[in-house]
């Protein structure tokens, strides 16, 4: 890979954005998402549990979905509630399932990730955050250098959470930030003064965390380029060693809380294409960062650069990871399973949770069982998310095909992308040029098999 490629500041011509903007997955999995089906049930989520060998690493994922308010803007499966009953509830129930999974699968495996999500994990007390992390620690092989992280709401964060974080063992930490204007954060019911955010920064480093990450969201209300530029600004001082930089995503017809949000004050497409424009080209310039793909990124120096460089950089429901070689099994209602072989996604709903505890069984309600072609495909369009470049030879190795037999029908999709600088095709390899690293899930739909036959477009659009 050419590193020095990857640290340039990167251009964004709006003229090409626009007219790739677009429907397409977001490729956290191969096959995505809407492919899931219940015929994948519990029994086979069982038997595919036990089929890695003892050497094969874990990375292991929380679903923790209470939060103490609604931001309108929220796309994720959460719950509000102010009821500590119901929280510790969940706590005792997630603690249960950990259990089960454990009966499943050898717990000599060395778990080498750890993430919890929601919602806000941060919104349990401090003795739950021991409580549960010690669980965790308890029932698994956690190596030394495991990362462990955990997303954070800088909102009602108490420093006593964040020591307790790092007491069992967190390392990493993400803060929910999105925008720091009043006015835009009054617009998603999300008020945090800055100083607030740069309090819980100054925790997170106190109490020794060694990595930390703040996620912002383009095309929210009342955002323009002045504005955003402002929360680029406190980017730059809070010197975080990530960034996530995510589209909102406005579907009101899925997300009826949405629906508060004022339509008239959303930015216009073409301003909301220049508010992209604004954070990529301000982060990988005079922020500093490093590109990583889609939405991520991060110092030259962190581990998710590194594990790039070292061809060891991952997609799964989180975003972009390292330990590529890890089986992900995730816990709590919504979590999704990433297995050598196959995906399984928990169910969604708190009382069918708790009922299938009480009973003893596992939560899986639908998944995936990858086919061969499943296989190869997930590795394409992984090489090409991940690395920016695809080589012929490393997959008929890998695969013991013909590439050009077997994937020939991409080389027609890829052509109108190549004429547009989004890649380059050789005879050996797709390399993807720094257009394209814009528009990678653009240029990994030229390998979906599914993707020709979507019924509809059930996906964000590309930017």
């Amino acid at each position: 890979m050419n590193t020095a490629d990857m640290d340039t500041a990167l251009h964004v011509d709006l003229d090409l954005i626009r007219r790739y903007n677009k429907p397409g997955p977001r490729y956290t999995s191969y096959p995505t998402a809407p492919h899931f089906s219940r015929d994948y049930d519990v029994d086979a989520f069982a038997h595919d549990l036990g089929r890695a060998t003892p050497d094969t690493p874990l990375s292991l994922y929380l679903h923790l979905p209470f939060c103490r308010s609604l931001c309108y803007y929220c796309g994720c499966h959460m719950k509000v509630t102010q009821n500590p009953t119901t929280i510790q509830r969940y706590v005792e129930a997630i603690k249960r399932e950990i259990d089960l999974v454990a009966e499943r699968l050898d717990t000599r495996r060395p778990v080498v990730q750890i993430h919890w999500g929601g919602g806000t994990p941060t919104y349990l007390t401090a003795a739950q955050i021991e409580e549960l992390g010690t669980h965790l620690y308890d029932r698994f092989a956690v190596t030394p250098d495991a990362e462990v992280s955990l997303e954070a709401d800088p909102r009602g964060l108490t420093e006593d959470r964040v020591a307790a974080a790092a007491q069992v063992g967190f390392n990493r930490i993400s803060f929910g930030v999105q925008d720091v204007n009043p006015v835009v954060q009054e617009a998603i019911n999300r008020i945090q003064p800055t100083d607030m955010v740069a309090e819980a920064f100054d925790w997170a480093r106190h109490h020794g965390f060694g990595g930390i990450n703040m996620d912002l969201v383009y095309g929210l209300p009342h955002q323009t380029e002045e504005r955003f530029q402002r929360t680029l600004d406190v980017v730059d001082r809070l010197n975080p060693d990530r960034i996530a930089l995510y589209s909102y995503a406005h579907v009101p017809s899925m997300k009826k809380h949405q629906r508060v949000i004022d339509e008239d004050a959303l930015p216009a497409p073409e301003e909301k294409l220049r508010l992209f424009k604004r954070g990529i080209e301000h982060l990988t310039g005079p922020g500093g960062y490093r590109f990583i793909g889609m939405d991520h990124f991060a110092r030259p120096n962190d581990a998710l650069a590194k594990a790039q460089d070292e061809g060891d950089l991952h997609r799964n429901f989180q975003g972009y990871s390292t330990h590529s070689d890890a089986e992900v099994v995730a816990f709590g209602v919504s979590g999704i399973s990433q297995l050598r072989g196959a995906y399984a996604q928990n169910v969604k709903a708190l009382p069918v949770y708790y009922d299938r505890i009480d009973r003893g069984e596992l939560m899986t309600y639908r998944g995936v069982r990858l086919t061969d072609d499943d296989h190869l495909r997930r590795y394409v369009i992984g090489e090409l998310m991940c690395n920016f470049q695809l080589r012929k030879a490393d997959v008929e190795e890998r695969f013991g095909i013909d590439f050009d037999v077997v994937l020939g029908d991409a080389w027609a999709r890829l052509a109108p992308l190549e004429a547009d600088g989004l890649v380059t095709c050789t005879p050996k390899a797709v390399h993807v040029r720094p257009a394209g690293r814009l528009l990678i899930r653009n240029v990994a739909m030229a390998f979906d098999a599914y993707w020709a036959h979507e019924e509809r477009p059930v996906h964000a659009q590309t930017v």
